[in-house]
């Protein structure tokens, strides 16, 4: 089991006002997602020259999402959910690279910053740094790159090859309505970060992420649990040097930790849906706080009777009743569909959706009013 909570902030890099309630209900005696504000601090500095192949015009600037957090922490499964809910099924480019590691949908582009590792495999090892470490990452060209196909730009952006381990020929990414970079660094380099609309950063505490980690590599990856301890010890002082500070810089940071709310649960350190069946398990799900003063519920169910739930939140986005338990139910083989990290994931991405819809409406609106005065 975990304990997952959201912290959101009001803070948005973006020209458009946003307003929020001063004290946002979730329903469930509000005990899941606090606001908070902080001011974002701009870099100032200047563009470089891009490197693209043609130009797109377009009406709007793309809105662009970071999403950061360290390997193995649910990236790729908070992104297809996030495609999800704004329409169409997320997949790898058409006559592509089949290796490829971006996700195209009707509105969204999704890019792995992998693919600006500046070292591939053999040479990260020849220099003694891991994928963590800055210096194996090429930010001028990442900083270029999305700076172009937010203003319309597409670009040749290199291809990170995860299963040979070598930098493969350049992919042409066109400007989406949306992009979203999910990574080790999207708000490492302050160039970068400011290109961001909104900024997401995934806390998986050491134990769920151990867990998660070995359910992926040794089924997925074919990795040995001997090799997965390793390669974690190893990347831990970069993690904690390098991506973690990350989270000081997110709009809004999800965070699991592991608990044991379930009797005789002897999975205690991972939620069930990693590598459990769903249909009719019992899972707990936490709503939790980082205020002490904020009472806990914990509610054992089914994924099948989310709608209940749902009908107790709140101030949640969702554009008709019941479409928080659609989105889980239609991907029931997602990993956490059956317990808190899933339904979260929904949520942010119910309020990226919503972010979205008012950035494009300010952004018509100030022509309009730039015409009148």
């Amino acid at each position: 089991m975990a304990i997952c909570t959201v912290y959101t902030t009001q803070s948005l890099n973006s020209t458009c006002s946003v307003s929020k309630p001063a004290k946002p209900q979730l329903g469930f005696h509000q005990k899941q997602v606090v606001f908070f504000t902080k001011s974002r601090r701009r870099s100032g500095m200047s563009s470089c020259g891009s490197s693209v192949i043609t130009c797109s015009a377009g009406e709007q600037r793309t809105v662009v999402i970071g999403l950061a957090a360290d390997s193995g922490c649910g990236k790729s499964t908070f992104m297809r959910r996030l495609t999800s809910v704004f329409g169409g099924a997320a997949e790898p480019p058409r006559g592509g690279n089949p290796d490829s590691n971006t996700l195209i949908s009707d509105t969204t582009t999704v890019i792995c910053l992998d693919d600006y590792h500046s070292l591939d495999r053999t040479g990260r090892k020849e220099k003694g740094v891991t994928a963590l470490d800055p210096r194996a990452n090429d930010f001028d060209l990442m900083y270029e790159q999305v700076k172009a196909i937010k203003d319309g730009i597409a670009v040749e952006k290199p291809i990170y090859n995860h299963v040979t381990g070598l930098l493969d020929p350049p992919e042409t990414i066109k400007p989406p309505k949306i992009l979203v970079i999910e990574g080790l660094h999207p708000m490492y380099d302050a160039r970068v970060r400011d290109l961001l609309d909104f900024s997401i950063y995934l806390d998986i505490s050491n134990e769920v992420k151990f867990a998660w980690k070995i359910q992926r590599d040794m089924a997925e990856r074919g990795h040995s649990l001997e090799s997965i301890k390793a390669s974690i010890e190893a990347r831990k002082p970069d993690f904690d040097a390098y991506i973690d500070p990350q989270k000081q810089y997110a709009d809004a940071v999800i965070e699991v930790l592991p608990t044991q709310l379930i009797p005789d649960d002897n999975e205690g350190k991972a939620p069930p849906s990693h590598g459990s069946p769903v249909g009719g398990s019992l899972h707990a799900l936490t709503l939790a706080s980082t205020s002490p003063t904020a009472p806990t519920l914990t509610t054992a169910m089914r994924l099948d009777e989310l709608i209940y739930v749902e009908s107790h939140l709140s101030n949640i986005s969702t554009k008709f009743y019941g479409e928080i338990t659609q989105q889980l139910l239609k991907h029931s083989d997602f990993p956490g569909s059956n317990n808190g990290t899933g339904l979260f994931q929904t949520i942010v991405g119910l309020k990226i959706r919503d972010l979205f819809e008012q950035i494009v409406a300010s952004r018509a609106a100030t022509p309009l009013e730039a015409t009148k005065a």
